[in-house]
């Protein structure tokens, strides 16, 4: 007996062709965070992480944000400013660290910790010198994400906020150096540039990376005759392309320095160091050979100083003299003009909350964006930074690994 044959309408009907569910990507839901934003109590902080205008921006996108009072004053952002785009003014600081992320400028203080409670995100500056094992022992007890300033990195690989903060600084530093100059205290009442019939000013910048660049900007600008020191040719090479002018530049040679700086008018310290303390350039004998009211700008200081005669000043009394020379050794030059640095600063931050809003919080961001991913130090209480974990002698674990843990 022969095998029956199926019709085609009973292959139709045997569910090889009936609809099918359609599958989705299934996305993770938008998350409204609350922010919070502290009063600054370190000294010499004056910036603070949101400006109004972003504050605004993310209320509209459903975000709260609690803003301590005169969180912005020191920066000429009253509170009026804030709570007319939407946000909340408090008395306490406790109310503000209760937000799910906290944006702060200076590093958290040992009291600001304890007022944290479990789980939360810290985004705020690291400033190593003035942290101890402590520090990161008790924000791993709250198991909070933390993320630093000085490790975010953008699509390009750069670290933008520390590109800001230096830009600001190196422009500064000129205008400072000009402020000083002129005064008759502290300087020779001489004015920074140059006129047709006069010498110009000479500048001498020891440093040509970002810092060492916008200075010289700023001074060749104003019309000084402008020499840059530094011991990597590839920096020198890539400062006269970037400012697209033939300016003197020179690897760090005592004898070649000394010559220098003994003609000096102004002389910019812009020496970074990866890790550690800058190196001494300038001795105190060769500060002895400077001319009587030259003004020195130490914007090195916060890593130690790359002036013998150096040492750590504040912004309410900015300045000091060695053997006729002015100093101006004032950590965070940047914070001198807190204004502006907000504003970079807010301009950086503002489109990561937004984009963690969107992607259902910090954490997934982190898992798509790679320079967000960069500056994280703490992952829910867990050390993730190499260099910290080595530092401080603490366990560390990779970002990446754990991420994929917790997913």
């Amino acid at each position: 007996m022969g095998q029956k044959q199926n019709s085609f309408s009973d292959f139709l009907s045997s569910g090889h062709y009936m609809v099918q569910e359609e599958m989705l990507e299934v996305t993770k839901g938008k998350r409204n965070l609350s922010i919070g934003i502290p009063r600054e109590n370190a000294l010499l902080e004056n910036r603070i992480a949101l400006v109004p205008d972003a504050v605004g921006l993310l209320v509209q996108n459903g975000h709260r944000i609690i803003i301590e009072t005169d969180a912005g004053k020191a920066a000429h952002f009253p509170d009026n400013e804030f709570s007319a785009l939407g946000g909340e003014i408090v008395y306490q600081a406790q109310e503000v660290y209760k937000a799910d992320v906290i944006l702060k400028v200076a590093p958290l203080s040992i009291e600001e910790i304890e007022m944290m409670g479990s789980k939360q995100t810290i985004v705020s500056s690291l400033n190593l010198p003035s942290l101890t094992d402590d520090y990161f022992k008790r924000l791993t007890a709250k198991k909070v994400t933390a993320l630093a300033f000085e490790y975010l990195k953008d699509k390009d690989g750069t670290f933008p906020v520390i590109r800001a903060m230096s830009e600001i600084a190196g422009n500064t530093s000129i205008l400072l150096a000009a402020e000083y100059m002129s005064n008759c205290e502290f300087g020779r009442g001489k004015m920074l540039g140059g006129f047709s019939g006069i010498s110009p000013t000479e500048v001498v910048i020891l440093g040509a990376g970002t810092v060492g660049e916008y200075s010289a900007r700023a001074a060749i600008g104003m019309g000084a005759f402008v020499k840059v020191f530094d011991n990597s040719i590839y920096k020198l090479r890539r400062l006269q392309n970037n400012l697209n002018a033939r300016i003197y530049t020179s690897i760090l040679q005592p004898r070649v320095l000394l010559k220098s700086l003994m003609n000096a008018d102004v002389v910019i310290g812009a020496v970074h160091s990866p890790s550690g303390r800058t190196p001494c350039l300038v001795s105190e004998d060769m500060v002895r050979q400077m001319k009587p009211g030259a003004v020195i700008i130490d914007v090195s200081i916060d890593q130690g100083g790359c002036f013998e005669t150096s040492h750590v000043t504040d912004h309410k009394n900015p300045v000091y003299q060695v053997l006729g020379v002015t100093h101006y050794c004032v950590p965070n030059i940047a914070s001198k003009v807190p204004h502006t640095a907000s504003y970079a600063l807010s301009n950086f931050l503002s489109p990561i909350m937004l984009k963690a809003g969107e992607e259902g919080g910090v954490e997934e961001v982190l898992r798509t964006d790679y320079g967000v991913r960069q500056g994280t130090y703490l992952f829910n209480g867990i050390l993730t930074n190499r260099y910290l974990s080595k530092h401080f002698r603490l366990p560390y674990q990779d970002l990446n690994l754990l991420m994929a843990a917790f997913h």
